[in-house]
């Protein structure tokens, strides 16, 4: 088996309520950096003590995460002075020895259950490596998996994840990694393999240490979801020439109310309709850039949705582009409508044409579609795109297919939701926009009358059959979710175990995700230092001199050393030291500190503006996040806010 050691990573954190004393000190910094503190987290054995003379201290909770501001030795032991933040809090000493180094703040999140296995926890790493390297691992997990089934004890299992999705925002849990290594397993995929150890606010959690939690859940837990409802938001382009496919939207709505209603499901499942235009500085006429017709909180009944919806018809005059600013009908919808009621939440967006770009002059949001694609991952908003590929747009249908390919790649069945319509042609698209409403509708029903559905998805032959695979696979997922938040599933307790980052048996498929947290400092470091990079590169369309010139005035006026930017070895910008410390080591690719001038110069002008546009798109990014004060994390009880720290994704980096 082909390995490549990782360098060991400890990520997590916990909650602690002890007392603050003031403190006037810093922490001591981590070994060879200038701006990062040490910290370390505990472990269940650490006791704090207010002197390292005192027999007996206070227990504290596994994984609380302590800043270092003085280490001390006694009688040939270690003692570490801590506290809660980086702002001169002291509360007292823990034993080096029960202490674990925590030099990079990233932790791991569970991906949705919904296409894979529940990730398991494994005793030790040849446990784990026996089955990774074996060709057919179903054969060694079939034994396995029958035994928790039956809540029966594996030796060699210490835990395993809940059936059902555990999401971190509601149920906040760490994934602290401790070491690991990048294999290639007996199927020839790369995956990690890691030493991970768990922790979450609750400790009534999942072990395997012959008591079975109940929440652990069978494959029939789907059939307890009541009162589980949908919202179905259609965002549609009401630009001229829209009205054929406006009319038959609201056919296939009132065609899935009169069955619903034969049902009396009309409370469990309820319809919207939000439309976009372009902007209003190139023409008032255009009415309006974004509406609301219907809001699925609001609508009470099949006439009620018509009613609503009857007003909306086609602009009576051009946009500016041939691009319409769908992104700002995406915004309105995942911003405006109250989505926490609905357990199912979906958008469909209609269109036939291509976004305006977050950086256009035209562009209301700043945004781009994978910056509106992690929101609606937070709301928990799946996103489609029925994308009208009409002959006028011929030039705009590739634009338009990676926009909307990206804006509605779903992390719960890890693919995109975009569907094209040949041609526009409005039968074509009458069937998709029936099938879409019909199942989505069709699994609310099932599910509030219990009865499991995903199993029944059909095998894909066309594209139609894929639709309705994904629609059930994502239903699941849906419902998955909301068992989760309604019933407080909670991550594995603490514990230390081994675990694969990909399943087994769809080594395709991730079990965990990688996030990191960064303080308000860092993200304001971030957003500035990614802008003038952006700047600088718009300087280098007309010259990569220039571009390198500027950036190592940049560098230089952060106080890094002249001598060294004047070196010859210094040629990329990872080398100029623009980047905080904080990213020193991450596991991730970047499209930024690899590139060196010679780059720069080969790349055609069409390279160097997608560039550009998305380093201001992740700026952009970053500025929401710093105002979205909701988000914001604190690691411990009683520390300085600005210490919180946001979940930023890996690919939202430079």
């Amino acid at each position: 088996m082909k390995r490549k050691v990782i360098s060991t990573l400890i990520i997590g954190f916990s909650f602690t309520c002890l007392p603050l004393v003031s403190s006037a000190i810093e922490p001591l910094k981590q070994e060879g950096k200038t701006t990062l503190y040490q910290r370390v987290l505990s472990t269940p054995t650490c006791e704090l003590k207010k002197d390292i003379k005192d027999s007996t201290g206070q227990s504290v909770p596994a994984f609380s995460r302590y800043y270092v501001y003085e280490r001390k030795t006694d009688n040939n032991q270690q003692w570490l002075s801590v506290g809660p933040d980086s702002y001169g809090k002291t509360i007292g000493w823990i034993n080096n020895a029960c202490a674990i180094a925590w030099n990079m703040q990233m932790t791991l999140v569970f991906t949705n259950p919904v296409d894979r296995d529940s990730l398991l926890f494994f005793k030790d790493k040849a446990s784990l490596t026996n089955l990774v390297d074996a060709n057919q691992p179903e054969t060694l997990l079939k034994p396995i998996r029958e035994a928790l089934k039956n809540n029966k004890s594996v030796p060699e299992i210490v835990a395993q994840e809940p059936k059902e999705y555990v999401d971190f925002k509601t149920n906040f849990y760490l994934l602290p990694i401790l070491q690991g290594e990048e294999v290639m397993n007996g199927k020839g995929f790369y995956e990690r393999i890691l030493e991970v150890a768990s922790v979450s606010k609750q400790d009534d959690l999942v072990k395997n240490n012959n008591t079975q939690s109940n929440v652990q859940s069978s494959d029939d837990d789907i059939n307890q979801v009541a009162p589980f409802k949908a919202a179905i938001v259609f965002v549609i382009d009401s630009t001229i020439s829209m009205d054929p496919y406006i009319s038959r939207t609201k056919e296939a709505v009132e065609q899935v109310y009169r069955h619903i209603e034969k049902e009396h499901l009309q409370e469990q499942v309820k319809f919207g309709l939000v439309s976009f235009r372009s902007s209003l500085q190139t023409s008032d006429k255009l009415e309006f850039l974004t509406k609301i017709f219907v809001d699925p909180n609001k609508v009470q009944n099949r006439e009620d949705f018509i009613q609503l919806s009857s007003s909306l018809k086609q602009a009576t005059v051009s946009t500016a582009y041939f691009a319409e600013d769908s992104y700002a009908g995406i915004a309105k919808a995942l911003n405006d409508i109250n989505w926490n009621s609905f357990g199912a939440r979906y958008m469909i967006l209609i269109t036939d044409a291509s976004a305006i770009p977050g950086d256009d002059k035209l562009s209301s949001t700043g945004m781009d579609a994978a910056q509106l694609r992690l929101e609606a991952q937070h709301k928990g908003v799946a996103i489609y795109a029925l994308h009208l590929k009409t002959p006028s747009g011929e030039k705009d249908h590739q634009v338009a297919a990676t926009q909307y390919s990206d804006l509605t790649y779903n992390d719960y069945i890890h693919k995109s939701l975009y569907y094209p319509v040949n041609a526009g042609d409005v039968n074509e698209f009458g069937r998709k926009v029936d099938l879409l409403a019909k199942t989505l509708s069709e699994q609310v029903k099932l599910a509030y009358k219990g009865e499991a559905s995903v199993g029944n998805a059909i095998n894909a032959k066309d594209d139609s059959s894929n639709m309705l695979k994904d629609a059930l696979l994502l239903s699941k997922a849906m419902q998955l979710a909301y068992l989760g938040d309604t019933n407080g599933t909670k991550a594995p307790s603490v514990f230390k175990g081994w675990i694969a980052d990909k399943d087994f048996v769809k080594p395709t498929i991730p079990t965990a995700e990688p996030r990191i947290l960064l303080t308000k400092s860092q993200l304001s470091d971030l957003s500035d230092i990614v802008s003038k990079i952006a700047n600088a590169a718009n300087d280098g369309l007309i010259s990569a001199d220039d571009m390198f010139s500027q950036l190592r005035s940049v560098a230089a006026a952060m106080g890094q050393d002249p001598n060294k930017l004047k070196s010859d070895s210094v040629t990329k910008i990872a080398d100029l030291g623009l980047l905080g410390e904080y990213l020193d080591n991450i596991p991730y690719k970047s499209d930024v500190t690899g590139l060196d001038q010679d780059t720069w110069k080969s790349m055609s002008g069409l390279e160097q503006e997608k560039f550009i546009r998305n380093l201001n798109s992740k700026v952009r990014y970053y500025q929401k996040c710093n105002a979205d004060v909701d988000r914001w994390i604190s690691l411990a009880e009683g520390s300085d806010p600005r210490d919180n720290v946001y979940p930023i994704p890996l690919e939202m980096l430079p």
